[in-house]
């Protein structure tokens, strides 16, 4: 559990400080994540290793969301004063998430009729 906990959190680190040394766009986890399936592609046989320590961590998962919970409680005079802007931000970001996804699978669909064809 401890080696497979140490790759996990010494991909985010790594994916960290090369985000914020380099000056990336790109969050520090995303990058972390990356390497890890990078890893995972080029050494499948460490997928097995690493599954009984994630299965773990995947079945708590939901514990992850209490600091965001404790969060938005810690906020809620924000909440309460910019509640129109953020209902926007939100909904107009969902709306635009699922027309990219949409015109996303879309071209993927339209490159493949082409190549099968």
């Amino acid at each position: 559990m401890l080696l497979t906990l140490s790759l996990l959190l010494s991909c985010q680190l790594i994916g960290e400080v090369a985000a914020r040394s380099l000056g990336l766009p790109i969050p520090g986890p995303v990058l972390g994540l990356v390497l890890l399936a990078t890893a995972l592609r080029v050494a499948p046989s460490l997928a097995d290793s690493l599954r009984p320590t994630v299965t773990v961590i995947l079945a708590h998962l939901s514990l992850m969301f209490v600091p965001a919970g404790v969060g938005v409680i810690g906020n809620l005079g924000i909440l309460s004063e910019d509640w129109l802007a953020l209902l926007v931000v939100l909904v107009s970001s969902t709306v635009l998430a699922m027309v990219v996804a949409v015109g996303t699978f879309l071209g993927v669909r339209r490159l493949t009729e082409t190549r099968s064809t």
